[in-house]
């Protein structure tokens, strides 16, 4: 199976930006334990980033046929797209939204998702583990889909 991370606006400053908040890791560093985590698993794992929100719906459009899964972290974009909300149903790519912090217990502008509604799950709060746990739910999804 092979799965696409995305990662939206900001996420490419993890490590120097509020690490009190979202860790000292770069991105780079939770990227490589995604994919190694995910090789482990026999997946077969691709990473992503972009601060445009265009360049984002672009690459999730290009997704159906190509990935079997979608792991999302939409960041700000979380909050306010509804173009990245629409290419997620429309690319019809099973998709797990993921956040470093937990949401629900920042400012409440953040505790609304216009994206959530259009993946398969929600996982926030547990900083660089987020991505794991999201991979080993969308795997399983998957592989239970394929025995249907």
């Amino acid at each position: 199976m092979k799965i696409l991370v995305i990662n939206g606006p900001n996420l490419n400053l993890l490590g120097k930006r509020e690490p009190d908040v979202y860790g000292s890791k770069s991105l780079d560093d939770i990227m490589a334990e995604v994919k190694k985590r995910g090789k482990a698993m026999g997946l077969r794992v691709e990473c992503f980033q972009s601060n445009e929100e265009g360049v984002l719906v672009t690459r999730i459009g290009e997704c159906m046929g190509k990935y079997d899964g979608i792991i999302i972290n939409p960041a700000a974009y979380t909050h306010t797209s509804v173009a990245l909300r629409d290419a997620i149903l429309a690319c019809r790519v099973p998709c797990v939204e993921v956040h470093l912090s937990n949401i629900y217990s920042r400012e409440e502008f953040r505790h609304k998702s216009l994206t959530a509604a259009a993946c398969i799950g929600q996982i926030s709060g547990f900083g660089g583990m987020s991505y794991m746990l999201a991979l080993e739910g969308l795997a399983s999804t998957l592989q239970s889909a394929k025995k249907k």
